[in-house]
């Protein structure tokens, strides 16, 4: 079937209801121009699908072309939520002239950097070789062999649109001159770049286990870099910080250093009161442009507000600090109202552009307020209070208009006003609820509805976390459909794939499996239902068949996916952890339950492949709290519950939730057929037997078992006392 016939075919589905994203219309509104991406489902390739570039979807039919023309390839590579491959496309993919040189002359391909990141992370790891950065879009040229030999990121369309970078449109003319002329120089250069890709790609160390000491080294180093006036780590832009704030939590309990949990609490505050923090709607913008949290990049990421979820979570586990609380229920809340599919699965991200009344895009607008605009939504009398609360007064934040934060505690802002925190607190509720009712009448930011399976791995647990901490039937539910619908709907004939839109994506990553081994854990640790952990202990051996590295750790690309031009290994945290660290925590805790020394092995192989001693070790906070997990120990706290449901069960359970737990596996498990059927997978259950007719909670470590608790008064007593504490909290 010739393209034309496909896309004319294509057309008949997309219906009439279908309008082209272009500037480039005919005088009935249908699109000038379209291209291959017309035939795909991706949200951000259908974006570029009428552009006048003749853009081709990653896949051999491209690279054919590329080695039939010996045309160097443009790979263009971003997602649907990107500001500024948005900018890009405005400026240079939607220009003619520009798309007449990239299709003269290039092969072009678009590439959804969500739906393939194996793509993505090896042109990454390029561009940042060559010049020392990155982001999105991110911009590669390749050999017809797919090896790269120039990279950038965003490029203005012409020479001075944006000083001091070169224009998009000279750079073209420039390669083409170049690939034309020295042909053989570039791929020489093209070679030693694959080359240095690959050795980047087998493992930072491959050798002895990081000791106590190298972690607390490690720990002290995230502290210092703490932003004493605003929280995080100095300078800005400023990104959620999550995975820092967990280690310091957990170091903090362990070795009762009270700077740990200062500077935690204080960064799990200053992201709360910032802008990027939506205070109307709940969840968290993708990132600060200022060093205060103020100004954010106003996309919204399903994985940032999952991984900051579980994250208020055990702050509040560990402080005790009601608005942590808060923060994470209003995040879950907005996950649950605004991005849960109707079918299951939460979809990936929402933009930061939206369009004002007058039809233009704006960056922020929809998460903005005028003067005017608060006024009418709340007017002094009676929601003074709240709008000081809110910082709604005073100059503009944001090219005019402002951004909701809090700068002032509530507690003065009440007494301010003669009201109490009770009071305040209550008005603020009700004024969120009126502001999100006047943002209803706006033209909401794009949503890109695909389903990741990894970034729903890391929603699930935040649901399974936030409902066990919290006794929310809600969040439990929330997580068990979640659960569901990854085994289901996200799984075809036993093999996890990356992502859903109409029908299924590529073959599952890595960090799919992980995030997804992750989120089960934590739902068994929370329902105690056999299934969970049966499927995590599933998944998990299909991760070593399917990714497991010769040399140790895991690679991103199963044995049956594409072969790329070199393997990657990922080792070090971005926006979110890496598959390996995420893989050997799974491992430690997999052991924890089981006592299977299978898994210790797997998970002490997997960090010692990866942490090197002598870097700098901020980009391995993931591995360096897995590797924290295991040298202190960590406890298996079996919690039995009688046959029959008492009214004591969910007291027992609540209480042992109350207790942070960093370095312990739960094991909630009922008498009778439940025990029965989970002993042959967790054998610390077997011979278990209720005291005194109430829950009893086990401590165990190390496969040996205390004596049995059965007072709830004592859990917290038990399980803190110093015999049951990690090692280095013994003193």
């Amino acid at each position: 079937m010739s393209l034309d016939t496909r896309i004319k075919e294509k057309e008949k589905t997309r219906g009439r209801n279908y309008v082209p994203r272009t500037r480039h219309l005919n005088p009935d509104g249908t699109a000038t121009y379209t291209n291959r991406l017309f035939l795909e489902e991706s949200p951000y390739l259908l974006q570029h699908a009428h552009n006048p570039v003749d853009w081709s979807p990653w896949g051999e039919e491209a690279f054919s072309r590329a080695r039939a023309t010996n045309r160097p390839l443009f790979v263009s590579i971003g997602y649907a939520t990107c500001h500024w491959c948005h900018v890009m496309e405005e400026e240079s993919f939607e220009d003619e002239e520009i798309a007449e040189v990239l299709n003269t002359h290039f092969i072009p391909v678009k590439v959804d950097r969500e739906e393939r990141p194996d793509i993505d992370a090896i042109y990454m790891n390029a561009v940042q070789l060559l010049t020392g950065a990155g982001g999105w879009p991110l911009n590669v040229f390749l050999t017809p062999e797919g090896k790269p030999f120039y990279c950038g990121t965003y490029f203005p369309a012409r020479d001075g649109d944006r000083p001091p970078h070169t224009g998009f449109l000279t750079l073209l003319h420039r390669i083409s001159d170049l690939y034309a002329t020295e042909e053989e120089r570039i791929s020489d250069s093209a070679l030693k770049i694959t080359q240095a890709l690959h050795r980047l790609g087998e493992g930072d160390n491959g050798g002895a286990l990081p000791d106590r000491p190298w972690v607390e080294t490690a720990i002290a180093t995230f502290a210092d870099r703490y932003d004493p006036r605003f929280g995080g780590s100095r300078g800005a832009p400023k990104f959620p910080s999550t995975l820092p704030v967990s280690l310091l939590l957990r170091a903090h309990q362990r070795t009762g250093i009270s700077r740990y949990l200062h500077r935690a609490e204080h960064t799990l505050s200053a992201m709360a009161n910032g802008g990027i923090h939506d205070q109307v709607g709940g969840g968290f913008h993708r990132y600060s442009t200022d060093e205060k949290w103020l100004a954010p990049h106003f996309e919204k990421m399903l994985y940032d507000n999952a991984l900051l979820a579980a994250t208020y979570v055990e702050g509040f586990q560990a402080t005790g600090t009601p608005r942590f609380k808060k923060v994470a229920e209003t995040t879950l809340d907005y996950l649950l109202r605004e991005m849960e599919s109707p079918k299951g699965g939460f979809y990936s991200a929402t933009d930061a552009d939206s369009l004002t009344p007058s039809g233009e895009k704006e960056e922020g607008y929809f998460f903005t307020w005028s003067r005017s605009e608060i006024d009418a939504a709340l007017p002094e009398d009676p929601w003074a209070p709240v709008r000081d609360h809110f910082t709604l007064t005073g100059p503009p934040h944001f090219e005019g208009r402002y951004i909701p934060h809090i700068q002032t505690p509530l507690s003065e802002t009440a007494k301010k006003h003669g009201l109490t925190e009770e009071e305040l607190s209550h008005l603020v509720d009700n004024a969120c609820q009126l502001l999100r009712g006047a943002r209803t009448d706006r033209k909401a930011p794009l949503t890109d509805t695909k389903i990741i399976a990894a970034w729903n791995g890391l929603t699930l647990s935040a649901f399974a976390r936030a409902g066990r901490a919290f006794n929310n039937a809600t969040y439990l539910n929330a997580a068990d459909r979640t659960a569901r619908f990854i085994l289901s709907e996200l799984t075809n004939k036993g093999r996890l794939h990356r992502s859903r839109l109409e029908g299924l994506g590529p073959l599952g990553f890595l960090e799919d499996y992980a995030f997804v081994i992750a989120g089960l854990i934590d739902l068994f640790e929370a329902t105690g239902e056999k299934n969970w952990v049966e499927a995590a202990l599933h998944l998990q051996a299909e991760t070593d068949r399917l990714f497991s590295a010769k040399d140790g750790g895991y690679l991103m690309t199963g044995i049956d996916g594409e072969i790329l031009i070199t393997p990657d290994k990922p080792a070090t945290d971005g926006a979110i952890p890496s598959g390996n660290s995420v893989a050997a925590m799974n491992l430690f805790r997999l052991y924890a339950l089981t006592t299977d020394t299978t898994w210790l092995k797997k998970g002490l192989a997997t960090v010692s492949t990866f942490i090197p001693p002598n870097q700098d070790p901020a980009p391995y906070s993931g591995m360096i709290t897995a590797l924290d997990f295991h040298l202190s120990e960590p406890l298996a706290l079996v919690l039995l519950l009688p046959e029959n449901p008492s009214p004591k069960d969910p007291v027992a359970l609540s209480t042992l939730a109350s207790i942070y737990t960093p370095y312990a596996a739960i094991i909630p498990v009922r008498e009778g057929a439940p025990l029965k059927n989970l002993k042959s997978l967790l054998p610390l259950i077997d011979g278990k037997t209720i005291a005194k007719e109430s829950p009893t909670l086990y401590p165990c470590r190390n496969g040996t078992c205390n004596l049995p608790v059965s007072d709830l008064s004592e859990f917290r007593r038990v399980i803190l006392d110093k015999r049951n504490l990690p090692p280095a909290a013994r003193g």
